[in-house]
Parts: C-alpha cells; sequence; structure tokens
C-alpha cells in the first residue's frame, strides 16, 4: 500500500481517522501502532514478524543500556541491526561480487529485501546510541517504542526520525483542527509533486529511451532523472511531514531545496537532511569529524560517503555515486571553496554535478551507464532528430513546473502577498488550488498503472 492509492486515500486513512480521533487519549499510540503493522503487512506479508522482532531486540537492548549502561548491549544491538541489514541487502552482492573475483558460478540466494529496512534500522541504531550517550532515557513501553519505529508515515521511506526527536510526541502531542489542515495542506503538495511532476517524468524518461537517443535524448532523460528522483522522494517527505502534523507529531524537514544549492556541500545540507545529519552524527563525528589531520578527515569523509552509497542500495553504481560525491567534497573543501559563492557559476556548476549523480544514480547497469554517459558528450551519437525536437516541444510545461518548484520563489512571493489586504483572496484561491490537485491526482492514479516510490527499495 502507496499513499498514492485509492485503497490508501478512501480506505486505510478514513477508517484510521474514525478508529483514532474516536478512542480516549491513552489508546490513540495503540490504534497508531494497530493500522502501522496493517499498513506493512499489506506491503511486506513476509516480514511484519521480522519488523516485530526488530523492535523487541531493540527495546530489550535500550532497557539494558539505560539500566546497567554497559557498552556490551550497545554493541550486541548494533551488531543485530547491522546483521539483518547485510543479509537481507547485501549477501546476494557480496555473493556474486566473489563470485566473479575468483570466477566462480554465480549463487545467489532468494533473499527479498523488506520494505523500509533501512529506515527503521537506522532508526533503531540512533535510539541505541542516544541511550549509551544518555542524550535520551530508553522507554520503558514496548507498545510505544513499537509505534516509534513502525508509525506508517515514515516506515518505508523516512524521513528517519530520531527517538529523541519525537519521545515527549509519543507521550504527550496534541492533536488540533490547525494542525491537521496544516498537515493536508502538505499532504496533499507532496502528492502532486508525486503523482503530477514525478510520475510523468517517469513515463517520459521510459519512452525517450525506447526511441533513437541522440544527444539530445540523452539529456533530456538525465534531467527527467534528476526532477523524478527529487520530486518523487521530496513528495513522499511532504506526505510523511503532513501525515504525522495530522497526528499531533512534528517531523523534522527532510529537503530544503536542494536543486538550488551553490555547492555539492550545500546540496547535502538541503538533500536527505536526515540521512545526511544520521551519517554526521553517528560516523562522521565519532571518527574525528574535521577535528584531526586533514588525511584523517579525508579517510573520514570517505567512509561516510562509501556507506552512503552502500545505503542506497547494493549494486556497484551506487557505490561509485557515493565516492563520486566524496571527490568534488574534497574538491570543494581543498580548492573550490573560495570560488563557489551564491552566484550564477555556482548554481550552475553545482546542478551539472546534481544532474551526473541522477544518472549514476538511476542506471544500475555499469555498460548501459558508460553507454548513456558518453552519449551526454556526443560520442557515436547524433546531436538530435525529430524525435528528440518532439519530445522538448511536448513536454515544455513539465519541465517549467518543475523548475518553478524547485526554489522557493512563488511561495515567499505568495506568503508576500498574504500579508497585503488581499490575503482573502490569497487564502481562497490555495484551497480552489489544492482541491484542483487532489481532483487532478484522482483522475491520474484511476487512468494510470501503478508506480510506487523510487525509495522503497531502499
Amino acid at each position: 500500500m502507496v499513499f498514492s492509492s485509492i485503497s490508501f486515500l478512501f480506505f486505510f486513512l478514513p477508517l484510521l481517522f474514525f478508529c483514532y480521533f474516536l478512542v480516549p487519549k491513552r489508546a490513540k499510540n495503540y490504534v497508531l501502532l494497530l493500522f502501522s503493522f496493517i499498513f506493512y503487512y499489506f506491503g511486506e506479508k513476509e516480514y511484519v514478524l521480522l519488523l516485530l522482532f526488530s523492535c523487541l531486540v531493540n527495546y530489550i537492548c535500550g532497557l539494558l543500556i539505560g539500566r546497567k549502561h554497559q557498552k556490551r548491549y550497545l554493541v550486541i544491538g548494533l551488531i543485530i541491526n547491522i546483521g539483518l541489514l547485510f543479509y537481507y541487502k547485501y549477501t546476494n552482492f557480496f555473493l556474486g561480487t566473489f563470485s566473479n573475483i575468483f570466477n566462480l558460478s554465480s549463487t545467489t540466494l532468494k533473499i527479498i529485501l523488506p520494505l523500509g529496512i533501512s529506515f527503521f534500522t537506522f532508526q533503531n541504531i540512533s535510539y541505541l546510541v542516544d541511550v549509551y550517550r544518555k542524550d535520551v532515557d530508553s522507554q520503558k513501553n514496548f507498545f510505544t517504542y513499537c509505534t516509534y519505529i513502525a508509525l506508517f508515515p515514515q516506515l518505508v521511506a523516512g524521513p528517519i526520525v530520531r527517538y529523541k526527536d519525537v519521545c515527549e510526541q509519543l507521550e504527550n502531542r496534541k492533536e488540533s483542527i490547525v494542525l491537521f489542515g496544516q498537515g493536508v495542506t502538505r499532504f496533499i503538495i507532496g502528492l502532486g509533486k508525486k503523482v503530477i511532476i514525478a510520475d510523468v517524468f517517469y513515463y517520459l524518461y521510459t519512452t525517450i529511451m525506447m526511441s533513437e537517443m541522440t544527444v539530445l535524448s540523452y539529456w533530456v532523460v538525465a534531467l527527467s532523472f534528476t526532477f523524478q528522483i527529487y520530486y518523487d522522494f521530496s513528495g513522499y517527505s511532504d506526505m510523511a511531514i503532513g501525515l504525522g502534523k495530522m497526528f499531533g507529531f512534528e517531523f523534522k524537514e527532510n529537503f530544503n531545496y536542494p536543486l538550488i544549492a551553490s555547492s555539492i556541500t550545500d546540496f547535502w545540507r538541503r538533500w536527505h537532511m536526515s540521512l545526511s545529519s544520521f551519517f554526521r552524527d553517528y560516523v562522521y563525528i565519532p571518527l574525528g569529524g574535521n577535528r584531526c589531520t586533514a588525511i584523517k578527515n579525508i579517510r573520514n569523509i570517505f567512509i561516510v560517503w562509501l556507506l552512503t552509497g552502500l545505503w542506497h542500495g547494493a549494486d556497484w553504481n551506487f557505490i561509485f555515486w557515493g565516492l563520486y560525491f566524496f571527490l568534488f567534497l574534497i574538491i570543494e573543501k581543498f580548492y573550490l571553496k573560495k570560488y563557489l559563492k551564491n552566484g550564477f557559476f555556482s548554481h550552475s556548476y553545482t546542478f551539472l554535478i546534481i544532474v551526473f549523480s541522477f544518472v549514476i544514480f538511476t542506471i544500475t547497469d555499469l555498460t548501459s551507464l558508460w553507454t548513456f554517459l558518453k552519449g551526454m558528450f556526443g560520442i557515436g551519437v547524433k546531436f538530435c532528430n525529430f524525435e528528440s525536437i518532439y519530445f522538448i516541444k511536448n513536454n515544455i510545461v513539465i519541465f517549467l513546473i518543475a523548475i518553478i518548484g524547485m526554489s522557493p520563489f512563488l511561495k515567499n512571493k505568495i506568503n508576500i502577498a498574504r500579508k497585503g489586504k488581499y490575503y482573502k483572496m490569497i487564502d481562497i484561491g490555495e484551497v480552489v488550488y489544492l482541491f484542483a490537485i487532489f481532483f487532478i491526482v484522482i483522475a491520474t492514479i484511476i487512468s494510470s498503472t501503478f508506480n510506487p516510490f523510487i525509495y522503497f527499495r531502499f
């Protein structure tokens, strides 16, 4: 079950609202927990018990760490969490790599990747480490801890929510009409990003890649990769944050207009911020961060970006993707930093690096990736043909929408106008705008094929 589906929007969510707001406060977490496991069951029938086992193990480890404050319980918890993640996500990758290196017959196991395992594993790890550091008390109620881990808005594709950010909300949050309305607004905007923009770019580049490719076609596809991934993932985060608000939770932002970043360093302060902060606080800083020699600092950055690439997927292209960013971060840190101001050159350079990164991110087959990169530079292909020009003309509107939406310019103008004498017209216009988005989304969902969120596979 995904947020952008009829079953979720018209069956699961209304039934959850009815039950949640009907029961007394002390029962609300139990309702959320029950529906969260139902939500996960519809996506991963085989792995509901795995999710429950993960909650139980980390709950017990958290209690032991909190009571005895012994490192061995932290180590046991980390080994179990990382071991489960490694088995389900990386076993076949390493078996295949080992077979290729030693020229052995390929051996793979029938392992299905559980939805959201990368996200709930990192939440478990952050909880155990924070309890060990005494940043937060261990959770005494097992069902409350399960609610934190299994909470359906962020369960399968983030953002990575830290326990210390929501521990108080798990016990004492307050729902309100205002917060619910803000949540609905945020959810609909995220829904529009996914269905109206991201999915259109998916259909666009899959159609183009079935035609004769030219330099122009390769660049249109590369831009489509970039916009699809951004609007798909940021749209999911908007929906998760919006759903959280409906139930009284305040999740931290996960995106801050990353495509207008002025450097790759700035990009990673804006893109998937919950993941960036996780690696910063639980890997980079414990390794020594930048408070060490230049060589050790480079080592620390290398480890972080190798792990970042691996976290995204068990394929070589994801490792190259992580190391690609490592390379540019090092170049910026030691050579380019003084030149990268908030100007045209900085934004153009950054956007170009981002576009190439998402080509590497999207194309998992290395041979196809090499062919694609050569095509972008005009090696062995024509510059353009009738089809490539046709695709651009027919899709110029969606590109303009994507470009406008990747910056806060329009949002800022609306906020300024709302403070003037026509604020009532702005508010009415916003309601009409949201209804229009929702209507278009529903019509699109009914008439189109299923297209899951990209980050479900991570």
